[in-house]
């Protein structure tokens, strides 16, 4: 067989995506336990509080200065869909929405014409660990998309479809199916104006789970689908004829079927495809447009409304220690997971 990589990448915070994602970045903290004010309780003397992205660490802050995160700060073009596969995320934005996600929550918001959202990573264990693990991927609106109204719901994961594929030697995968179909199963819907919600894009994220040495087959319907495998925990996959090893990412070729076959430890990986979005990309931190004077633009308008401005007291805000998994939308309605 044909070496089935276009190309091999290691993992970073950052991970190299393809066209329609502009990228994704990869949180895993050992946080301690947390205090009074959701806080970590070991010292945060020595950090660079409010810039502390440092990877000799076990925990980083961020851009928190009291609460681990990211503070108030704004986004316009473009959607981010976080998935947190452990700890917890306390959301409030600038249309006024708020929430609490985590342990396998997906959070799709889309920021359209403009919004600001805080993100924070509240330590809700006083007496224990608060360890966090999530994907915040970057996904790219269309030109006709860029300006729609800010938007953002939530993929409970009581909701989220986890399909378990035995193979011939009993061995497990689990496909957790945050977005697309797999085997005619479908995701839950995206955002509505989401470059996922029209369904010839193609358009899937996966994180799957394998049991040592199971096999897995996937197809493929598209000679021009962009496909990215990211190998985070594990030893290695055997794909096709091709090894991709623990910690590295591998862009496929758009071949009719890929057989998986992992190597001798349980292992989890992400999967993100779909049909490229083939227009111009023009990024400059938090805001993804088609063209400089769009980013000139997007500048100027933050400055002159702040995107609906900050109805918080606080740029970090928090919920309680004691509040539950929930949504909070602009138009009021609350949302729990079932």
């Amino acid at each position: 067989m044909d070496q089935v990589f276009l190309k091999i990448s290691p993992l970073g915070f950052v991970w190299e995506t393809q066209d329609p994602f502009l990228y994704c970045v990869h949180h895993r903290d050992d946080y301690p336990e947390g205090n009074e004010v959701l806080g970590p309780k070991e010292t945060l003397e020595g950090r660079l509080l409010g810039e502390d992205f440092d990877e000799r660490n076990a925990w980083k802050m961020y851009h928190g200065k009291t609460v681990p995160g990211f503070p108030e700060h704004p986004h316009r073009g473009f959607e981010t869909v976080t998935v947190v596969l452990e700890g917890y995320i306390d959301h409030f934005d600038s249309a006024g929405a708020s929430g609490r996600y985590g342990d396998g929550d997906v959070q799709w918001m889309t920021a359209g014409s403009g919004l600001q959202h805080a993100e924070m990573f509240p330590l809700i264990k006083a007496n224990e660990r608060n360890p966090l693990h999530l994907f915040q991927i970057w996904l790219n609106l269309p030109k006709k998309n860029k300006f729609v109204a800010p938007h953002y719901k939530m993929l409970w994961n009581e909701e989220i479809p986890k399909i378990k594929k035995k193979d011939e030697f009993g061995k497990i995968s689990e496909i957790i199916l945050i977005a697309g179909e797999f085997e005619g199963e479908m995701s839950a819907a995206p955002a509505p104006d989401s470059w996922a919600s029209e369904p010839e894009h193609k358009l899937s994220i996966w994180v799957v789970k394998m049991e040592a040495h199971a096999k897995l087959t996937i197809e493929n319907t598209s000679a021009t689908l962009n496909r990215s495998l990211y190998l985070y925990k594990g030893s290695e996959l055997m794909v096709n004829a091709s090894v991709l090893k623990v910690n590295h990412s591998g862009q496929l070729k758009p071949l009719e079927r890929i057989d998986i076959q992992n190597g001798s430890e349980a292992s989890e990986w992400l999967l993100l495809q779909g049909e490229p979005i083939n227009e111009p990309v023009v990024q400059y931190g938090p805001f993804v447009m088609n063209t400089e004077q769009e980013i000139h633009e997007a500048y100027s308008d933050y400055h002159k409304t702040r995107f609906g401005g900050w109805p918080w007291e606080r740029p970090d805000p928090v919920h309680s220690r004691e509040t539950p998994r929930f949504a909070k939308y602009a138009n009021g309605v609350k949302h729990f997971p079932k």
